[in-house]
């Protein structure tokens, strides 16, 4: 990945942060990160990959992220001097899900051996 990609990944991945913050209001029980930024190379869309814990409430964030993608965009698109500029298309991480059902995989597992 070039320099340049990785430099633009991470601005967006502050930038983001930072409408997050200011547009959405998510529930006091729901923790959304955001785990990291992939620019396409024609700079055209940028996936932006989070996590959301309790996992549970996924599909209820990632609708409200849908919702107010046009102001989150609009809130990005204003701090960023660039062209084009990066639609955003937001992801669910499920890392952490699938690390959780290995580690119960092999808790049972050293359960059957005992």
């Amino acid at each position: 990945m070039s320099q340049r990609i990785e430099k633009i990944n991470e601005l967006i991945k502050q930038e983001v942060g930072k409408a997050l913050l200011k547009e959405m209001n998510f529930p006091l029980d729901v923790l959304v990160t955001i785990i990291s930024v992939s620019v396409s190379k024609d700079l055209r869309y940028a996936d932006v990959f989070i996590s959301v814990l309790p996992f549970e409430k996924r599909d209820e964030i990632k609708e409200a992220l849908k919702e107010n993608i046009y102001f989150i965009q609009k809130t990005i698109n204003r701090k960023l001097v660039m062209k084009p500029l990066p639609r955003i298309v937001f992801k669910i991480d499920e890392t952490g899900e699938q690390v959780k059902k290995i580690d119960e995989l092999i808790k049972e597992i050293h359960k059957s051996d005992k």
